[in-house]
């Protein structure tokens, strides 16, 4: 196995095991899912093509090269896949779920598991297998084109235009795939062409992972900000005073009579009586009431229904 190889097989490794913790907190995730899968066949890909074909293994020759042409159209044949379901690609699913398996796996399936066992002739196996999946190639990466433009029209183009010509480097290496096994590339070409278009999905893959956990950040900042303007509101509406508003953010916040009465340096017994006109002017029994009342708008629209003449 050439270092270089072996460097991105152990980083890989690394990031799945990081990648499949995230994953197994959030098991509702299907992205990462399919990162995961992604990487998981990137990483058998690499070690079998690094290793075999080895003389000095135990395995024939014919088993090994079978191993490693397979594990490199099974990770090329996912690809339509990945990009289908990680990027929402809804125009792909054809090819993801018919085409390539008539065009990808079936070739290599016909010549690798039937035909090369037989003849044993590994440079002619791969000239006609790779034949059909070359032509097909093209057909992907045109696909590719009309989808990533559906898609990115529908979500303003412009703004996303560094992502779409990212899109094209991640999976470009990939539908080359046939030309570097029809030449029979070295490892290291192999290697760092391939792996390149991996590294441009890791970075494509972390890049929308942070454009959305800010998303979700904003929102709940957003959604906080509403929901103290409506708790406000709400307190405000029942006519509470200074103080009274203090103590019922405080009850709201989970605060203890005890640990109000010393964070605003009166004695409980005060606290008590306040929470008593809370309750009151709110037409509450309790705590609980209390907070959902004042956290939602219909309490503010039926304290305005019951004020109206």
């Amino acid at each position: 196995m050439h270092i270089v190889t072996f460097v991105f097989v152990l980083l890989e490794t690394i990031l799945f095991f990081y990648q499949l913790l995230y994953y197994l907190f959030r098991p509702m995730d299907k992205s990462r899912l399919w990162y995961l899968i992604l990487l998981f066949l990137l990483i058998i890909y690499n070690i079998t093509g690094g290793l075999f074909p080895d003389p000095d293994l135990n395995i024939p020759i014919v088993t090994q090269n079978i191993i490693a042409y397979g594990c490199g159209f099974l990770t090329a044949s996912y690809f339509p896949f990945y990009f289908y379901k990680g990027f929402g690609l809804k125009a792909l699913r054809f090819h993801a779920i018919y085409g390539v398996p008539l065009f990808l796996i079936l070739p290599y399936l016909i010549f690798f598991l039937m035909v090369y066992p037989l003849n044993k002739d590994l440079d002619l196996t791969v000239k006609y297998s790779v034949i059909v999946p070359f032509i097909y190639s093209f057909i992907i990466l045109w696909a590719m084109t009309k989808a990533v433009l559906e898609k990115y029209k529908e979500e303003t183009f412009r703004s996303n235009l560094v992502e779409v010509i990212a899109v094209y480097f991640a999976v470009l290496p990939w539908a080359s795939m046939t030309v570097l096994s029809y030449f029979h590339v070295d490892q290291l070409t192999e290697v760092i062409v391939t792996n390149g278009g991996f590294i441009v999905i890791t970075i494509l893959f972390i890049t929308r992972y942070i454009s959305k956990a800010r998303t979700e950040y904003e929102q709940l900042i957003k959604y906080s900000k509403d929901e103290l303007s409506i708790f406000e509101k709400n307190c405000r509406t029942y006519q509470f005073t200074s103080r009274e508003l203090e103590i019922a953010m405080l009850i709201r916040q989970g605060f203890r009579y005890k640990d109000i009465a010393e964070k605003l340096y009166i004695s409980e017994r005060t606290v008590t009586k306040h929470v008593q006109n809370i309750f009151e002017k709110a037409g509450v029994k309790n705590k609980v009431e209390l907070i959902h009342k004042l956290d939602h708008k219909s309490g503010f629209d039926t304290f305005s229904v019951q004020q109206t003449p």
